[in-house]
Protein backbone atom coordinates (compact mmCIF):
# COMPACT_ATOMS: atom_id res chain seq x y z
CA UNK A 1 0.00 0.00 0.00
CA UNK A 2 1.11 3.88 -0.86
CA UNK A 3 -0.63 6.54 1.44
CA UNK A 4 0.41 9.65 -0.57
CA UNK A 5 0.06 13.44 1.71
CA UNK A 6 0.26 16.39 -0.14
CA UNK A 7 1.16 20.32 0.98
CA UNK A 8 2.22 23.50 -0.34
CA UNK A 9 -1.26 24.67 -2.12
CA UNK A 10 -2.52 27.74 -1.20
CA UNK A 11 -3.46 31.11 -3.06
CA UNK A 12 -0.86 33.09 -4.83
CA UNK A 13 -1.12 36.00 -7.59
CA UNK A 14 -0.35 35.50 -10.88
CA UNK A 15 3.24 35.60 -11.88
CA UNK A 16 3.92 33.93 -8.42
CA UNK A 17 5.57 30.36 -7.15
CA UNK A 18 4.36 27.66 -4.95
CA UNK A 19 6.11 24.69 -4.12
CA UNK A 20 4.09 21.26 -3.34
CA UNK A 21 5.26 18.56 -1.49
CA UNK A 22 4.39 14.89 -1.53
CA UNK A 23 5.48 12.36 0.94
CA UNK A 24 4.47 8.57 0.35
CA UNK A 25 4.32 6.14 3.27
CA UNK A 26 4.98 2.92 1.38
CA UNK A 27 4.46 -0.90 1.90
CA UNK A 28 4.93 -3.88 0.54
CA UNK A 29 5.02 -2.53 -3.39
CA UNK A 30 7.91 -0.66 -5.36
CA UNK A 31 7.24 2.75 -6.44
CA UNK A 32 8.66 3.38 -9.44
CA UNK A 33 6.95 6.68 -10.64
CA UNK A 34 5.55 10.05 -8.73
CA UNK A 35 4.34 13.06 -9.55
CA UNK A 36 1.25 15.57 -10.41
CA UNK A 37 -1.63 15.50 -11.78
CA UNK A 38 -4.67 18.52 -11.39
CA UNK A 39 -8.08 18.95 -11.92
CA UNK A 40 -9.79 22.51 -12.54
CA UNK A 41 -13.46 22.82 -11.97
CA UNK A 42 -15.64 21.40 -14.91
CA UNK A 43 -12.20 19.54 -16.34
CA UNK A 44 -10.65 16.10 -16.59
CA UNK A 45 -7.71 15.06 -14.58
CA UNK A 46 -4.60 16.27 -16.23
CA UNK A 47 -0.90 15.12 -16.00
CA UNK A 48 1.29 17.92 -14.70
CA UNK A 49 4.76 16.29 -14.46
CA UNK A 50 6.16 12.59 -13.49
CA UNK A 51 9.29 11.22 -12.14
CA UNK A 52 10.54 8.18 -12.49
CA UNK A 53 13.31 6.05 -10.44
CA UNK A 54 15.75 6.97 -12.93
CA UNK A 55 15.21 10.23 -12.36
CA UNK A 56 13.38 10.83 -15.76
CA UNK A 57 11.22 13.57 -15.85
CA UNK A 58 8.43 14.66 -18.15
CA UNK A 59 5.67 17.51 -18.57
CA UNK A 60 2.60 18.84 -19.88
CA UNK A 61 3.45 21.11 -22.44
CA UNK A 62 1.30 24.10 -20.52
CA UNK A 63 4.08 24.00 -17.74
CA UNK A 64 6.85 22.99 -19.47
CA UNK A 65 9.43 25.93 -18.70
CA UNK A 66 7.68 27.32 -15.78
CA UNK A 67 7.32 24.15 -13.38
CA UNK A 68 9.94 21.62 -12.07
CA UNK A 69 9.27 18.25 -10.73
CA UNK A 70 12.07 16.99 -8.52
CA UNK A 71 12.45 14.36 -5.18
CA UNK A 72 13.70 10.68 -5.17
CA UNK A 73 11.59 8.00 -5.45
CA UNK A 74 13.81 5.86 -3.33
CA UNK A 75 13.11 8.15 -0.28
CA UNK A 76 9.55 8.23 -1.45
CA UNK A 77 9.19 12.06 -1.88
CA UNK A 78 8.27 14.40 -4.66
CA UNK A 79 7.94 17.91 -5.67
CA UNK A 80 6.70 20.22 -7.76
CA UNK A 81 7.95 23.93 -8.34
CA UNK A 82 5.69 26.28 -10.04
CA UNK A 83 6.91 29.46 -11.24
CA UNK A 84 5.46 32.45 -13.57
CA UNK A 85 1.65 31.06 -11.87
CA UNK A 86 -1.21 31.74 -14.16
CA UNK A 87 -5.25 32.01 -13.39
CA UNK A 88 -5.10 28.37 -15.99
CA UNK A 89 -2.79 26.75 -13.16
CA UNK A 90 -5.87 27.29 -10.65
CA UNK A 91 -6.86 23.25 -9.83
CA UNK A 92 -6.35 20.83 -7.30
CA UNK A 93 -3.08 19.06 -7.62
CA UNK A 94 -2.94 15.76 -6.81
CA UNK A 95 -0.02 13.51 -6.02
CA UNK A 96 0.01 10.30 -7.73
CA UNK A 97 2.29 6.73 -7.43
CA UNK A 98 3.13 4.29 -9.37
CA UNK A 99 4.20 1.04 -8.26
CA UNK A 100 3.59 -3.13 -8.56
CA UNK A 101 2.88 -5.46 -6.27
CA UNK A 102 4.94 -8.34 -6.91
CA UNK A 103 6.62 -8.44 -9.85
CA UNK A 104 4.22 -7.31 -12.58
CA UNK A 105 1.20 -6.43 -10.87
CA UNK A 106 0.91 -2.73 -11.57
CA UNK A 107 -0.81 -0.34 -9.03
CA UNK A 108 -1.75 3.46 -8.83
CA UNK A 109 -2.56 5.83 -5.57
CA UNK A 110 -3.30 9.31 -5.22
CA UNK A 111 -2.82 11.74 -2.54
CA UNK A 112 -5.76 13.30 -1.19
CA UNK A 113 -5.18 16.76 -3.14
CA UNK A 114 -4.11 20.19 -2.29
CA UNK A 115 -5.45 23.73 -3.68
CA UNK A 116 -3.59 25.68 -5.74
CA UNK A 117 -5.94 29.45 -6.80
CA UNK A 118 -3.72 32.22 -8.54
CA UNK A 119 -5.71 34.89 -8.66
CA UNK A 120 -5.01 37.85 -11.78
Amino acid sequence: QVELVESGGGLVQTGGSLRLSCAASVRGVSVYVMGWYRQAPGQQRELVATLTSAGVTTYADSVKGRSAVSGNIYENTCYLQMNSLKPEDTAVYYCYAGAYYGSDIPMTYWGQGTQVTVSS
